[in-house]
């Protein structure tokens, strides 16, 4: 199997830049689903005190994950605030007293087998960074521990415009490595691959000296392929080792953690501080002063682009993530969340959509298509409400990397339909479903 991909532009024009620290905003928005899975279930009401780390969200349900306060301050308003999924979320209003001062249950969580580290890190409110927002205690509490071969750290940040991975390798390091070693005592993991592009030659001259003396580390460099940090993709390209329909990295045998997630393991191991900042590239052709900045969680995105010296054009499209992934922000009150690597703003001469023509069947879409599927085939099965030519083209694979749209000469919207083809492949299956149902 040979896992396909494209060559974008890198743009990675803050690698330079060492993160700075904003000035604590005025008020923060910290909304109660920053995760995959359930909302956590909001344990605090207005008029109540809070310090930076005071619980403001537990964990309600096993798919969720705790929320804490990233300012000192006051709750001013328990509020319904919409995501850009269009779910509404209860979030917690804080109006900062500028002090940040930390809660007084701050310390080093007590950690001493495995059971204590799942717990330590499922208190830690981690999820995963890179953009997925999976709760990490989950992804570690492996039931059978003697399945897992190996751990992959994704260092790959292969999005354009994205550097807050770049810094955490650099700045970071030694938190990276506490993070490994505290998998590999309480895990009993005796293998990791650290996947980074090739484009990034002084990370991986970092972590290569850091782990020179530890054979049980393998630093790989990989090509500058988008979209290499995919999560099939790094397995397949790290271990050569292919994720089945359907399946987890843990079918084969591995655990893909973010190499920003792992550091803040390591991080807080030492310090007992709970996830509430965030270290985020602000970027973009409509960026006056692009660098990395460490931010809240709940600043406003007003805020942080502010912080990068404003605005030097009227943005077109404002998006949190990296340009073939991201996901447009409807206000420039949204807040940075959990999840929030970057926020980029372009002006309209970079976001503005292009002019769409016919297909001229060049089979870009799928040369390019990192699973080999055949976005031409897909739009035509979605146009016609074929579900079951959906399922048999396999359009739930589509892990709407972008490459489709990215290399069709025709500009298709290719990967915004194979998101819509997946909603009529869903109301296919589960109609499937109930008639079996009947017929039992």
């Amino acid at each position: 199997m040979r896992l396909h991909g494209t060559k974008v532009p890198h743009k990675k024009n803050t690698a330079d830049c060492k993160p700075i620290n904003i000035p604590v905003p005025k008020t923060v928005v910290i909304p109660m689903s920053m995760h995959i899975g359930k909302p956590s279930a909001v344990n605090v009401k207005k008029g109540d005190d809070v310090k930076v780390g005071t619980l403001l969200g537990e964990q309600d349900g096993f798919i969720s994950a705790p929320v804490h306060s990233s300012v000192s301050g006051k709750v001013t308003k328990i509020d319904e605030i919409k995501m850009t999924s269009g779910q509404k979320v209860s979030a917690v209003v804080i109006e900062s007293d500028g002090l940040q001062e930390k809660d007084e249950s701050i310390k080093p969580p007590a950690v001493s087998d495995f059971d204590s580290f799942v717990d330590a890190v499922k208190k830690s409110g981690i999820v995963g960074l890179g953009g997925a927002g999976f709760p990490t205690f989950v992804k570690l509490g492996v039931k059978d521990l003697e399945k897992i071969d190996a751990v992959i750290i994704n260092a790959a940040e292969c999005e354009p415009y994205i550097t807050s991975d770049t810094r955490t390798m650099l700045d970071k390091t030694d938190y990276i490595f506490k993070g490994i070693n505290a998998i590999k005592k309480y895990m009993g993991v005796k293998r990791f691959i650290i996947g980074v592009e090739d484009n990034k030659p002084e990370c991986i001259k970092k972590l290569g000296e850091y782990s020179k003396d530890d054979s049980s580390v393998e630093i790989k460099a990989l090509p500058a392929i988008y979209p290499q940090g995919g999560e099939k993709v790094l397995v397949y390209n790290t271990m050569k080792r292919i994720i089945p329909k359907g399946g987890l990295p843990l079918d084969v045998g591995v655990i893909v953690i973010n190499v920003t997630t792992l550091a803040f393991v390591g991080e807080y191991l030492e310090t007992g501080m709970p996830l509430v900042e965030k270290c985020v590239t602000v970027d973009g052709s409509a960026v006056k002063e692009p660098k990395n900045v460490i931010a809240p969680i709940g600043t406003p995105i007003e805020t942080l682009l502010e912080s990068a010296g404003g605005l030097k054009s009227e943005p077109f499209k404002v998006i949190y993530g990296g340009p073939m992934m991201g996901i447009s922000v409807a206000s420039m009150d949204a807040p940075v969340l959990k999840m929030t690597n970057a926020v980029i703003a372009m002006d309209e001469k970079e976001a503005a959509p292009p002019k769409t023509t016919a297909c001229i069947n060049c089979g870009k879409c799928l040369n390019h298509c990192p699973f080999k599927l055949d976005p031409r085939q897909i739009a035509r099965a979605y146009k016609q409400s074929s579900g079951e030519d959906l399922e048999k083209l396999c359009v739930d694979l589509c892990m709407e990397c972008g490459c489709c749209s990215y290399v069709c000469p025709a500009k298709r919207p290719l990967v915004q339909t194979n998101k819509l083809a997946k909603s009529v492949l869903r109301d296919y299956i589960n109609k499937k479903k109930e008639e079996e149902d009947k017929n039992e």
